[in-house]
């Protein structure tokens, strides 16, 4: 997992983003951005005019603040995305779309991607039946997310809002079998999150 410094509330008041860090918090009035919209520091109500370097580079940390990434990480997608034929930024956000932290989050089995990367790395999910603890994992089409019989108990909340949650629609929720199906690989537009990733390209490009 990569290491911020700041604390979450403070990462999205210095991206000026909501970038869903906390949970139901985040849509809740408590939003730090509501209640205060500079970023932190004492500098961080003054008007600065960015270079283009720093708004390829804010985009950059905004995408790895999202998922909690390394810079060593973050390049690893970016240079995968780069080998790949296809429209490397598509294929980029495609990549950290289907990691297994992620796939968690949107299902609605944990209240933030840091909470989900927590709980796979404590072994409680499966995929097609066999534990992986992996946060970085890529689902592929047609795998199927659970969660460990042992574990079911302690996701009776969690899987109760997985019933009402709204999903992409690459994604799936069975509340029969309690778990998820990855239908597809998500196009750029149901990726939702607020990222112009042609930006972060031209960043690694130069």
């Amino acid at each position: 997992m990569g290491k911020h410094k700041l604390a979450d509330c403070k990462q999205c008041r210095r991206e000026g983003e909501r970038l869903l860090l906390k949970g139901d918090r985040c849509n809740s009035q408590r939003c730090a951005l509501l209640r205060c919209k500079t970023a932190p520091g004492m500098h961080g109500a003054a008007v600065k005019k960015q270079s283009e370097y720093a708004v390829r580079l804010r985009e950059k940390q905004k995408l790895r603040r999202i998922f909690g990434l390394s810079e060593k990480q973050m390049w690893h997608y970016f240079a995968n995305a780069h080998r790949t034929p296809g429209v490397t930024g598509t294929l980029m956000l495609q990549y950290l779309e289907r990691r297994l932290d992620n796939i968690a989050f949107r299902l609605g089995f944990a209240a933030s991607r840091k909470h989900a990367r927590q709980l796979v790395k404590h072994g409680h999910f499966q995929i097609n039946g066999r534990k992986v603890d992996l946060p970085s994992y890529l689902v592929a089409p047609e795998d199927k997310i659970s969660i460990k019989p042992s574990s079911q108990k302690s996701f009776e909340a969690a899987l109760s809002r997985a019933k009402e949650a709204q999903y992409p629609a690459w994604l799936k929720f069975d509340p029969a079998q309690n778990a998820g199906l990855v239908l597809s690989i998500p196009s750029r537009e149901e990726i939702d999150y607020p990222i112009d990733e042609q930006l972060i390209v031209e960043h690694y490009a130069k």
